[in-house]
């Protein structure tokens, strides 16, 4: 018997299987189902309690009521975040660890690497003029990773910049993954954390010099609240949580292309270059195509919320995509339009593609700055720099599949600058 009589009860031994049937849509086709925000089921043997919306947000993200200690699945931290990582973190640690990554993304370094993603997309096509079929989720991907590791102040080959690039892009495509997408995404977080353990301890000893102020300086001496410094694992693993959510914008940059192909009346209102229609296009991008599926927390402490009972150590999914489709915050949901946001208040809990909440307090991603000022800069080469065709393709994307990208990775030809 449920232990919420009056929360809706999802009537399976366990959903571990819908879940993964049913992807991004698997807490909202509940919601809509039970015309609950929030409902009990099983996944993985345990009971869960998935929500969604605005005031759900909310809930989530008070400190006093959730912790992210022991949220994370052991395969999710051996993929996506690295064991033990920041986003494991809770109470004044991860306040302290939280602040460093805080002051690398501040509004300068947004703008740094706005202007070094811009200089690389025109570097890149000089490069490809003429090349014939490009596929712009790869070319996005090492462009991405070539001006993350460079403004970080990591060293970077040329002759890596593909393999790095698809080790990072594979840590992500494993977070939501069984068998062989899973294993792929280990061995990748494995090499990268050997590759970038060796570089913080040729720095530690003098072999390599990092500029100090960079990120490659600030996790290699970076302090725990006891003064000691982070081992090396842990740094490697800190600096990566840096660099790999930047090539991770490669997927919004791919649907901001595909948002600009099914949207072509945009084209003209965005060759100005107007910086107020750029992000209002890509706020749209964020929240009309699938990213984050959900994030999880478990409950702090026992507490009562919408009739139901939270009980301490249990399990709560909090639905990133459905709150971002939700009809009571978004007018016409299902429809791209970027307008919208010229009447967006700026709440910190209604549109959560990068997760909720005050972003230097508590889990909000940190990067979500720098992933606006790269999209706008992307967006704007896309729109103004450059023309090109987009020939027949699969441009179709599952919802089933997390994390999602259209088919083909969006394929143009005939690219050419623009004088």
């Amino acid at each position: 018997m449920s232990i919420n009589e009056k929360v809706p009860e999802d009537k399976s031994l366990d959903n571990s299987l819908a879940l993964m049937q049913e992807g991004y849509l698997f807490i909202k086709n509940r919601v809509d189902k039970y015309q609950s925000d929030l409902f009990e089921t099983r996944l993985l043997g345990q009971k869960v309690i998935c929500m969604s919306g605005e005031e759900a947000a909310k809930v989530f993200y008070d400190p006093e009521r959730f912790q992210r200690t022991g949220a994370a699945p052991k395969r999710v931290q051996k993929t996506l975040f690295g064991v033990n990582a920041i986003q494991t973190m809770d109470g004044q640690a991860h306040k302290h660890r939280k602040h460093l990554f805080m002051s690398l993304m501040t509004p300068s370094h947004q703008n740094r690497l706005a202007d070094l993603v811009m200089e690389q997309w025109q570097a890149s096509a000089t490069k490809l003029e003429g090349a014939g079929r490009i596929v712009l989720f790869d070319e996005a991907q090492m462009v991405l990773c070539r001006v993350a590791c460079h403004w970080a102040g990591v060293p970077l080959k040329e002759s890596e910049v593909k393999e790095r690039a698809k080790d990072f892009s594979a840590m992500v495509d494993a977070f939501g993954a069984l068998g062989p997408r899973h294993w792929k995404g280990r061995r990748a977080r494995r090499r990268a954390e050997e590759w970038i353990k060796e570089v913080i301890e040729d720095v530690r000893a003098g072999k390599l010099m990092a500029n100090e102020g960079s990120v490659l300086y600030a996790m290699a001496f970076h302090k725990e609240l006891d003064g000691t410094q982070l081992d090396t694992q842990m740094a490697a693993i800190e600096l990566i949580n840096v660099l790999r959510p930047i090539v991770a914008i490669a997927t919004f940059i791919t649907f901001t292309a595909l948002a600009l192909h099914e949207n072509p009346e945009w084209k003209g209102k965005l060759c100005s270059g107007d910086s107020d229609d750029l992000e209002r296009f890509i706020q749209e991008v964020r929240r009309y195509y699938p990213f984050g599926p959900f994030l999880g927390a478990r409950v702090r402490r026992d507490f009562s919320w919408n009739q139901c009972e939270f009980k301490e150590g249990m399990l709560v999914l909090l639905d990133m995509y459905g709150t971002n489709h939700d009809s009571r915050l978004w007018e016409r949901p299902d429809e791209f339009r970027p307008e919208r946001f010229k009447e967006w208040k700026g709440s910190l809990f209604d549109f959560i593609p990068q997760g909720g909440g005050d972003p230097a307090m508590g889990h909000r991603c940190p990067g979500e700055g720098i992933t606006v000022e790269v999209m706008k800069a992307s967006l704007d080469f896309i729109a103004n720099k450059i023309d090109y065709e987009v020939p027949e393709q699969d441009l179709s994307y599952s919802l089933t599949k997390m994390p999602t990208l259209p088919e083909s990775g969006f394929i143009i030809s005939n690219m050419r600058q623009k004088e």
